[in-house]
């Protein structure tokens, strides 16, 4: 099984668990270019975050959804600063725990829990639909947000269910500083140096087409994109890029939308083709 992606390019834009992504790639034998679309700050101000915790321990939450794990890595930071884990993993303890997709599970079996209810669609309007079925009258719901997104319809959706919801943004996104970076791959796929994008999140593909048009290389970028193969982890990027007027060329087998699912089928599809810089 290894070494299957011997010599191939593949270009994955590094995200939360790209790092993960990049270490199961090269143990294939890629050749991964990563590039950094965005680095992960702690919110500027401390104090929303440290109140929420504490608020969290004093009234302990009926409900808590997390929307991802790095929302819960970030809190547990400052829950171990201000000297509180005990307390805030007891009070969580006691909460019915809903999770956006896999991973803000495992974030939550790093503090040795679990979640009650993992969304089959992980989007705020999985979310929705998730807690639409549940009656949260009269309900404590803890909200774990993420930067540059309007959650304003799924606050919405979820106090017309009558539950008080608390929400709470632990960290903020900075995207300037790596726009250089995203524009230096669109360059490498634009002169056929790439075998492969990987996409394992919706919100790469609109960055990638929010940097180009900032960066007037939207056209370079549709004529690279046109000639590389386009991996896509699952049906939420399929639909986003369907929706950006692009296409998806490889997916996983089986309805099976995880990393591993997705690099076996690049490599049944990149290696019926020599690589591009074998060819060159």
């Amino acid at each position: 099984m290894a070494d299957r992606l011997n010599g191939y390019r593949i270009l994955i834009l590094e995200t939360r668990e790209e790092a993960q992504f990049s270490r199961l790639l090269a143990e294939q034998g890629a050749d991964v270019l990563q590039c950094p679309m965005f680095t992960i700050h702690d919110a500027p101000d401390p104090a929303p975050i440290e109140a929420w915790i504490r608020r969290a321990i004093e009234r302990p939450l009926d409900d808590l959804v997390l929307m991802t794990g790095e929302g819960l890595r970030r809190l547990m930071t400052v829950v171990r600063r201000i000297g509180v884990e005990a307390e805030f993993v007891g009070s969580l303890a006691q909460a019915r725990k809903f999770a956006r997709g896999p991973k803000p599970g495992r974030a939550l079996r790093e503090i040795g829990l679990e979640p009650q209810v993992t969304t089959e669609k992980p989007t705020s309007e999985g979310v929705a639909e998730m807690l639409s079925k549940l009656d949260l009258r009269g309900h404590r719901l803890g909200l774990q947000l993420y930067p540059d997104k309007d959650h304003g319809r799924l606050i919405g959706a979820i106090t017309t269910q009558g539950a008080e919801v608390d929400p709470v943004l632990p960290y903020v996104y900075d995207a300037r500083a790596a726009d250089a970076n995203i524009v230096t791959a669109i360059e490498e796929m634009a002169q056929g140096r790439i075998d492969a994008i990987a996409l394992t999140s919706s919100g790469q593909v609109r960055r990638l087409i929010d940097v180009a048009k900032a960066h007037n290389c939207e056209a370079q970028l549709r004529d690279g994109l046109t000639n590389t193969p386009i991996a896509s982890v699952g049906p939420v990027v399929s639909d986003e890029l369907k929706a950006c007027g692009l296409r998806t060329d490889i997916y996983p087998a089986n309805d099976a939308f995880f990393m591993k699912p997705l690099i076996s089928a690049m490599a049944t599809a990149l290696t019926k083709n020599p690589p591009r810089a074998a060819e060159r």
